[in-house]
């Protein structure tokens, strides 16, 4: 026992020895001054890697230990970076840090030294930093070679967003050195003489090919450029999820996002890790990943999912349960069976998931796009479904989708298939209405329906049946047939009731009749027009009853009335129906739109009950009537215009704005008042409140004077256009009273010249007859020629003028022969002296009978002649008298001599010359000699003288002493008329 107390005091005093030895030791500073530091440099990455150690820990195997390191550029004395850097320190530690440098390494030669202190709890305070290690030197530049011009760093990666310096080098301080960035020159930082430095902040991602960037020595050809790699941001998965289909894979699927990648840069990459496993895989895909589950050992999965590229990684995690994440496979081979007009099976199969999995399918029903039916049907592998309540001749689709019945979490996919239900007979009857018209004193029934809609057409329609049933004479019944494409048809009947049935007919049958009848009797088709206004909405249409047994109304309008046919529209309406509001897209302002209420009896008779008419919006008119002026006075004038037309007009015309203006006059008249025009113009104007005026008297006027006028209607919207005034200028005072005097002058000239116009042939006959012509002469056919005993009329080559017979005037004149140089007075003769025209024929035998012709117009003083004769000349031709004329050319010359000669002499009017002839009998003798004998003077048929050569174109006398007469002889083929 003693033994025990005394080894007891000694370990006790041992470890109070030891303890207060410690205390002496840790109280002074521990020599922990960083050893051994070295600084290398990595340029792929621009780092300053340190390496160091710290000796001489003493009595503890680690120690928490805290560095302050400085970084200098250039100088030792240019600290730019100043940090702290905290680890465990072991005993006989190598220690190691990296510096990550904006600057290009190769752009400046960097100095690195440390300090230390203890940083643990075990050591008490107070605690002291260590002393700074030397400066150690780390210089890139010694490594280059001696290019003139060196640019750095060299394809540098960074992200899109960052700042980023880059430097040049330079060996010779006198170039003049210029930088651009894709083409924009930048400007930078002269760090020393040698060195510039460029700070890009926030590049942004131009090209995955990388970002140019060079400089250029100027005068010099030294170019050096490097590629920025500028890469997009990485971005943390989005909608990251596992499920199952089959409880033996796991599915996890995500959105990466923008994709980082880069030519001969490495890409981002995914990896899965499970924590409550430990186990971690590289996923193939960038958006999914497949993991296999171990069969019933696992129910809980904790997954993280990192994605990482050379600047930084970005991570996403997900707790489940893998019950609680079942998707199923897409259902498979959908039919559809037993498909009737309203009824159809729908038949499906499932994958089944697991032993004791039920799915919930969901049956959906589409019409046009539309789910209009919705069934849920749970199952394990088959599904089957009836649907009803379908329609006839419809499309639909039958679309099926499952899910997990115990937990849900996604649908399946889809599976849907087609089909069309059997077609049925139409419905519901047509909508039908009728338009009845006598034409020719038979009534013609237009009828009209509204196609029916799919929903009760229940299939094609293939025809309209419509059958016609005479109500007064039963006979057999009259059926037409209607194709499916008119709405409508025409039907002539005679004055009986009939009764029309109508039926739309498909593949399965005839809908239900539409019955409408027809009387013989049209009724009452008048009635007052009521007024009615129209809104947004349409028109509100009203009406009152006129009898309990009515069985309904039909409002009719036409949406188009301006169009002809207009686009006539009906409403069908219930017996206790009074009020309607009828609206259209058709329907347009300043359009009149006119409503028909019938009323139909329980006869099925339409009755005409009320009409009704009015607009959506009123307009103004948009143009002005056409004014006459009448009963024109100096005081007054009457304007009237027609009517318009009632349908045509944009709005009720209320009635009509007279305007009226005159220079001369500055006042309004009475029931004028002052109005200023759109021109600013003023005039004077007068309201007409009542529509049905057409005529209005404009008064107190003064006479000579110029007005205008204008006649424009108006609407409760506003009155028609003030453009164009119509001038009127007011007669004198007395201008009516010169009328009266003037017009009935005018009028007598007027009769007098009609007058004179239809009498012009009288007044011809009396005042100027015609001359005769001697071929239509009756006396001709007098004359027998031995010849031609049957000539009747007598011909020019028949008549053989003898001589010509020159007839002088009584008064004293002067007639101056040809070839005579003595004048002689009418007072020498007693006779009227003959030109004798001798036949050129030998065997001229003796004169023969003649003709001889007067015109009393040209010589009333041979009128008094009652005959003519052939009086004796003298054998022997004067001296001056030329010889025989044997040819007609001779005879010309010779008479137009004479005639110039004796113009100067005779004047118009004082003689004439007067055609002899004979007929049948010839002149014995020489054909070109004169007669020896002159003829004697022979009977002649009387006939007045035909006067047609001047005096002037007769041969002279023979001499003075002759006789009162001469003759000329002319060829016998010469004849004159």
């Amino acid at each position: 026992m003693a033994l025990f107390a005394a080894f007891q005091t000694s370990l006790l005093l041992a470890l109070l020895s030891l303890r207060a030895y410690q205390s002496e030791v840790l109280a002074e500073p521990l020599p922990l001054t960083p050893e051994s530091l070295n600084v290398s440099i990595d340029s792929a990455h621009q780092y300053l890697n340190l390496q160091w150690s710290v000796h001489s820990l003493a009595y503890y195997q680690e120690l928490k230990m805290l560095f302050q390191i400085q970084i200098s550029r250039m100088k030792t004395s240019n600290v730019i970076w100043v940090g702290n850097y905290s680890t465990v320190v072991k005993r006989d530690p190598v220690l190691h840090w990296s510096w990550k440098s904006e600057l290009p390494l190769e752009c400046a030669t960097h100095f690195v030294r440390m300090r230390s202190r203890v940083d643990d709890a075990k050591i008490p305070e107070p605690r002291f930093w260590s002393n700074w290690s030397s400066w150690k030197e780390a210089d890139a530049q010694k490594s280059l070679g001696r290019d003139p011009l060196f640019l750095f760093p060299k394809d540098k990666l960074v992200e899109e967003g960052s700042n980023v310096t880059i430097c040049y080098i330079s060996r010779n301080q006198q170039d003049n050195i210029s930088c651009y960035l894709e083409g924009q020159q930048i400007h930078g930082e002269q760090l020393d003489s040698n060195v510039s430095a460029f700070k890009l902040n926030k590049v942004s991602f131009i090209r995955k090919t990388g970002t140019n960037i060079f400089c250029k020595v100027d005068q010099k050809d030294v170019i050096k450029g490097i590629v920025l790699f500028v890469s997009k941001v990485l971005e943390e998965p989005k909608d990251f999820s596992c499920e199952t289909q089959d409880f033996k894979t796991l599915m996890c699927t995500w959105d990466p996002g923008t994709d980082t990648s880069l030519p001969k840069r490495s890409s981002q990459s995914y990896t899965l890790f499970e924590s409550f496993s430990g186990k971690k895989i590289l996923c193939e895909h960038k958006n999914s990943c497949n993991w296999q589950v171990d069969s019933d050992s696992q129910e809980m999965y904790n997954f993280t999912l990192m994605a990482e590229n050379a600047l930084g990684n970005r991570s996403v995690s997900v707790l489940f349960s893998l019950t609680h994440r079942v998707h199923p496979k897409t259902p498979y081979n959908l039919f559809l069976k037993n498909v009737s007009g309203t009824k159809a099976t729908v038949t499906w199969k499932v994958h089944p998931i697991g032993n004791y999995s039920t799915l919930l399918c969901q049956l959906d029903l589409l019409g046009e796009g539309n789910v209009i039916q919705q069934h849920n049907v749970s199952i394990k592998e088959n599904g089957e479904y009836l649907l009803s309540e379908l329609e006839p001749d419809t499309e639909y689709m039958a679309r099926v989708r499952c899910a997990d019945a115990n937990h849900f979490w996604k649908w399946s996919g889809s599976i849907s298939q087609k089909f069309v239900t059997a077609e049925a007979a139409p419905s519901e009857a047509l909508d039908v209405w009728r338009n009845v018209k006598s034409v020719s004193g038979h009534p013609t029934v237009t009828l009209f329906w509204k196609p029916l809609s799919k929903l009760h057409a229940n299939g094609k329609i293939l025809s309209y049946n419509v059958i016609v049933e005479n109500l007064d004479r039963p006979s057999r019944l009259e059926v037409h047939s209607v194709p499916a494409t008119a709405n409508g048809t025409e039907l002539t009947l005679d004055q009986y009731s009939y009764q029309i049935h109508v039926t739309a007919l498909n593949s399965a049958g005839p809908s239900p009749a539409s019955v409408i009848v027809v009387s013989g009797d049209p009724g009452n088709e008048e009635a007052e027009e009521e007024r009615i206004n129209g809104t947004e909405d349409g028109f509100s249409v009203s009406w009152k009853p006129q009898s309990r047994k009515a069985i309904g109304y039909v409002v009719e309008w036409c949406d188009h009335p301006q169009d002809l046919p207009c686009d006539l529209q009906w409403k069908n309406l219930s017996s206790n129906t009074t009020s309607t509001v009828i609206s259209s897209g058709a329907f347009r302002p300043g359009v009149r739109y006119n409503f028909r209420i019938y009323e139909i009896s329980t006869e099925r008779m339409a009755n005409l009950l009320e009409k009704k008419a009015g607009y959506l919006k009123e307009l103004a008119p948009s143009d002005n009537p056409q004014v006459v002026v009448s009963n024109l006075t100096s005081h007054s004038f009457t304007l009237s215009w027609k009517d318009y037309s009632t349908d045509s007009q944009p709005g009720f015309i209320q009635g009509y704005y007279v305007y009226l203006r005159s220079k001369a006059e500055k006042e309004c008249h009475p029931g004028f008042k002052k109005a200023t025009l759109s021109d600013k113009s003023a005039c004077c104007q007068h309201r007409i409140d009542n529509p049905e005026q057409k005529t209005f008297v404009m008064e107190n006027l003064q006479p000579e004077s110029v007005y205008e006028f204008l006649v424009t209607p108006y609407t409760s919207a506003g009155s028609g256009p003030v453009d164009t005034f119509t001038k009127v200028t007011t007669p004198d005072e007395y201008s009516h009273i010169l009328i009266r005097i003037i017009l009935p002058m005018i009028i007598c000239v007027l009769l007098i010249m009609i007058t004179c116009y239809l009498k012009s042939q009288w007044m011809k006959e009396k005042c100027y007859p015609d001359i005769p012509d001697p071929y239509k002469s009756n006396v001709l056919s007098l004359i027998k020629s031995k010849e031609n005993p049957h000539l009747t009329i007598m011909n020019v080559s028949d008549c053989v003028p003898d001589a010509i017979e020159v007839i002088h005037k009584p008064e004293g004149s002067k007639i101056q022969f040809l070839g005579a140089s003595k004048s002689l007075t009418e007072t020498e003769f007693t006779k009227p002296a003959y030109l004798y025209l001798l036949p050129a024929e030998k065997n001229y035998s003796g004169p023969g009978p003649c003709i001889c012709f007067e015109n009393l117009t040209y010589n009333e003083a041979a009128a008094d002649s009652g005959s003519c004769g052939h009086f004796p000349v003298t054998p022997q031709a004067p001296p001056s008298q030329p010889g025989p004329l044997t040819s007609p050319e001779n005879l010309l010359k010779a008479l137009e001599k004479n005639y110039m000669n004796s113009l100067g002499e005779i004047a118009a009017g004082e003689a004439s010359v007067n055609y002899v002839s004979q007929l049948a009998s010839q002149m014995s003798g020489d054909k070109d000699g004169l007669p020896t004998n002159p003829p004697e003077p022979v009977h002649c048929s009387e006939y007045k003288m035909q006067m047609a050569i001047p005096l002037g174109l007769a041969s002279p006398p023979p001499a003075e002493n002759s006789g009162l007469s001469s003759t000329t002889p002319l060829d016998q083929s010469e004849h004159y008329r």
